[in-house]
């Protein structure tokens, strides 16, 4: 008799088992959403169209002064004159340093006085040599020293030409390193100028871009500090040798703005255009779906979302070229794609 009460017991914990798995069942699916095949999804669309290809590259460099300097002397000596201070603008051969050239003339005097010597040594030999009294290598010996004595005060008067320090060229002083009463030597550093009446601007473009440059070309400039205004630059240098990265410098030469002043340092960018293609099938970079071997794209027919298999050509930042698989006017999905399948009504947009 418990056997079969216990029987009875399992077979109704199985049946209860069975009934509530099943009820769960029905209230799972009642709640999966199932889509409305009548329901029209909302998608975004362009048309394939033929379109002239070009791809705007931007190039990102800093602008260098066109000529830069450090004034070093040719002689040395203590500073008697220095009538230049930082930010000051000089023009060609202003003075910008002096230095104590009074030794020097004092050598030169005293130079002058012995070449005296040796011309009145001239005139008395030459007269004794005529007379046969002397003989002539005393004349030689004579005028020899005049000769080597006239060397002398030519090399000290280029010397104290050396002790006066001049711009070789107009700039901006941008840099003052010593004071007036310094004593420098042959060589050291007195002050910088800088020329910015017109600049260099000079990018890195890597190779597969290098030839879309070419010397003499014009170039439009932007900067960060007038992001409103357009410079006008030529390409003056594109470099021979490229970096470890394969990049080249290309040199853009622009002349300096009264009314928009540049500085060296500053940040400037050209961008160039390089056309692609001319009149070829394209469409937005949107509409591509898959990868770039097996690209595909949702195009509207009859109000369904039709995939089709597409191959892409040439490429710029906002096109891809298509050279299989469209044709002209052809309506293709640029957003909601998530929500499509093969077949799926849409309602475009």
């Amino acid at each position: 008799m418990k056997r079969i009460i216990i029987v009875l017991v399992l077979i109704g914990t199985l049946g209860l088992t069975a009934w509530t798995l099943l009820d769960n069942k029905e209230k799972v699916e009642a709640k999966v959403y199932k889509p409305d095949a009548d329901l029209k999804v909302g998608v975004r669309t362009a048309v394939a169209e033929l379109r002239n290809l070009s791809e705007e590259t931007l190039f990102l460099g800093s602008f260098l002064p066109n000529r830069e300097v450090e004034i070093r002397p040719q002689a040395g000596g203590q500073i008697t004159q220095l009538p230049i201070e930082e930010g000051q603008l000089v023009g060609t051969n202003r003075l910008i340093a002096k230095l104590d050239d009074e030794q020097l003339h004092y050598q030169i005097e005293a130079l002058q006085v012995t070449l005296e010597g040796y011309q009145n040594d001239v005139r008395r030999y030459d007269a004794l040599v005529k007379g046969d009294a002397t003989p002539a290598i005393n004349l030689e010996r004579a005028q020899l020293n005049i000769r080597a004595t006239e060397a002398q005060i030519k090399q000290l008067k280029k010397q104290i030409a050396n002790t006066t320090v001049t711009a070789p060229f107009s700039g901006i002083v941008t840099q003052k390193m010593v004071e007036k009463g310094s004593v420098v030597s042959v060589g050291s550093p007195i002050a910088k100028i800088t020329d910015i009446s017109s600049l260099k601007l000079v990018v890195d473009v890597p190779e597969k871009a290098i030839n879309q440059f070419r010397v003499g070309q014009s170039l439009p400039i932007e900067t960060e500090v007038y992001p409103n205004v357009r410079f006008t630059g030529r390409v003056t240098m594109i470099g021979a040798e490229g970096d470890a990265a394969h990049n080249y410098p290309v040199q853009i030469t622009v002349n300096n703005s009264g009314a928009n002043p540049l500085k060296a340092g500053m940040y400037g960018s050209i961008a160039n255009q390089n056309k692609l293609k001319t009149q070829t099938l394209a469409i937005p970079r949107q509409a591509i779906m898959g990868s770039a071997k097996a690209p595909q794209v949702y195009v509207v027919e009859n109000g369904k979302a039709v995939l089709k298999p597409v191959e892409i050509g040439a490429t710029t930042n906002q096109y891809y070229e298509i050279t299989k698989g469209l044709k002209a006017g052809d309506q293709v999905v640029t957003s909601g794609q998530i929500n499509l399948q093969n077949g799926t009504l849409v309602n475009a947009q």
